[in-house]
């Protein structure tokens, strides 16, 4: 890493600089990985989160100087993350997870986290969206009855909110928007319902909006301000937080698995306005943005509070991911391609 004289921050030049801070394990992390019974298994391992996940556990494994196994469960369409998680120690097994006979067959493991589902291509495609979302964590359930489980869900399960509003609480009706966010309500309903059943404790992540250097609604917004794409501020407002400290959090999660299911709100602290962000990036790259639309009364927010009294703020703060983000893009950094769709006002993902 070397330091932006203008932004104070240690910027971060490549992909595996990336991966090192995602994966640092804090102290807290280290404790909770150091007192958890058992070895740990991550079902969805090969998604935007999940790799560095993985590391930050098995990272956590070595500084507690315990003796435990990290397994990493996906299809693994690209095989590149398989031998990446397994040159980093990480045992990985390739599995379907929709097959009840492969499901069957994975290890019995006491601690899951719970990472597989289905948001991008959801439109046109929702037989497999609801058998992803809302199908799969019954049969997980039952495969991992006796065990601790966190799993991942999102903030969508919330209908949009005055802007002049904290934001949703976990307290707050849902009124999910679309069949994505439907179905991924059908989740919560049916982990509640078999983790009632079989009284198996866990945690149930609202999750919005992680990001890296690769993807998120911060790199979506300092694009278009880079290339002169017109930014709609109709979606005005959002909240955001760091990958690492999203993980950081999932991972401490552990520690309030109950039955029912404990909900958390997993987010940052800040409302972010979209168009006070691109106006910082214009600042940056010396380009003045384009916006089209005006903003809404009401937009998708969630109110972390509760994640943070429990677990302290995110480490990472809004200004050095903005920073972090405004020099990925001067360097040409690379890329998912995965754009969040955070202006998303109808559901159709």
């Amino acid at each position: 890493m070397r330091e932006n004289k203008e932004l104070l921050l240690p910027l971060i030049e490549t992909e595996r600089e990336l991966e090192e801070e995602m994966s640092k394990p804090s102290p807290e992390v280290v404790k909770v990985i150091s007192e958890l019974d058992g070895d740990i298994i991550i079902l969805g391992v090969g998604g935007k989160m999940g790799p560095s996940l993985a590391k930050l556990v098995k990272r956590a494994i070595k500084e507690a100087g315990v003796d435990k196994k990290v397994i990493g469960v996906s299809r693994f369409s690209s095989p590149e993350i398989k031998k990446e998680l397994e040159d980093f120690g990480i045992e990985t097994i390739r599995c379907d997870l929709l097959d009840q006979n492969s499901l069957d067959e994975l290890p019995d493991i006491p601690n899951v986290i719970f990472m597989a589902g289905r948001k991008f291509g959801s439109t046109g495609n929702e037989p497999l969206t609801w058998a992803m979302n809302t199908f799969l964590p019954g049969i997980v359930v039952k495969k991992f009855k006796d065990s601790k489980i966190v799993a991942l869900s999102t903030g969508n399960v919330y209908p949009l909110v005055s802007v002049e509003s904290p934001g949703s609480k976990e307290s707050d009706s849902p009124g999910p928007i679309g069949e994505y966010a439907q179905s991924c309500l059908g989740r919560e309903r049916i982990f509640q319902y078999f983790c009632s059943q079989f009284k198996t404790p866990a945690t149930l992540i609202r999750l919005n909006y992680a990001i890296d250097l690769r993807y998120g609604v911060l790199l979506d917004v300092a694009q278009k301000v880079f290339n002169k794409i017109p930014i709609d501020l109709t979606m005005g407002y959002v909240n955001v937080i760091w990958q690492g400290d999203a993980n950081s959090f999932i991972i401490r999660a552990f520690t309030l698995c109950e039955v029912p299911p404990k909900i958390l709100n997993v987010t940052g602290p800040e409302m972010v306005s979209i168009r006070s962000l691109a106006m910082k990036f214009g600042e940056i790259f010396k380009k003045k943005p384009v916006f089209k639309n005006k903003e809404a009364e009401t937009a998708l927010l969630s109110d972390a509070s509760q994640c943070h009294n429990l677990f302290g703020y995110p480490k990472v703060t809004l200004k050095q991911m903005i920073g972090w983000v405004a020099h990925w893009v001067l360097i040409n950094g690379p890329t998912l391609n995965k754009p969040t769709h955070y202006q998303e006002r109808e559901g159709r993902f």
